[in-house]
């Protein structure tokens, strides 16, 4: 008698799930000494736009899409950083309004004598074009870099950490 050999078929191999090793589902919230050791984090570092990226995050609650798209005339009035600012969300179309604290009006300020833009331009312009803004993909990766310099694993936290 003949002894046969078995081979697996190749559409019966053991398939690896696309998730698997990786962290999934809702990231963590950012605790309240979290943001403070990333702000002070940011100032001592003497990253004004970052700052006033963070905080304008914190304060606004928007999507990533819309943080990066706010333009300097959104949240500025006669020279001044508004109180209130209200912007119509992409995903939705509807419009949100936000109150803007000291703390982030001082940074925003800040930035904006920094870069020095007219009412329509955006109040986080790309590095390689003023006519575009901060992509939301730099956002994430400038978050990694917040998140890693005070000690969190970057994986954990995503820009929906700071809504």
């Amino acid at each position: 008698m003949e002894k046969k050999t078995h081979f697996p078929s190749p559409t019966l191999k053991a398939s690896v799930p696309w998730n698997a090793g990786k962290m999934v589902g809702a990231k963590r919230a950012l605790k309240e000494k979290h943001v403070w050791a990333i702000r002070f984090w940011l100032g001592s570092e003497q990253r004004i736009r970052d700052r006033a990226l963070f905080d304008l995050a914190l304060d606004s609650k928007l999507r990533g899409c819309d943080l990066v798209s706010l333009r300097i005339g959104d949240i500025i009035i006669s020279g001044q950083v508004r109180h209130r600012a209200m912007v119509v969300q992409q995903k939705t179309r509807r419009p949100v309004q936000f109150e803007i604290t000291e703390t982030t009006r001082e940074s925003v300020r800040a930035w904006l004598q920094h870069c020095d833009g007219g009412l329509n331009e955006y109040v986080f312009p790309s590095r390689l074009s003023t006519k575009t803004h901060l992509s939301t993909r730099q956002y994430a990766r400038l978050l990694d870099q917040w998140v890693e310099a005070v000690g969190l694993i970057p994986g954990e936290y995503g820009t929906h950490s700071l809504r």
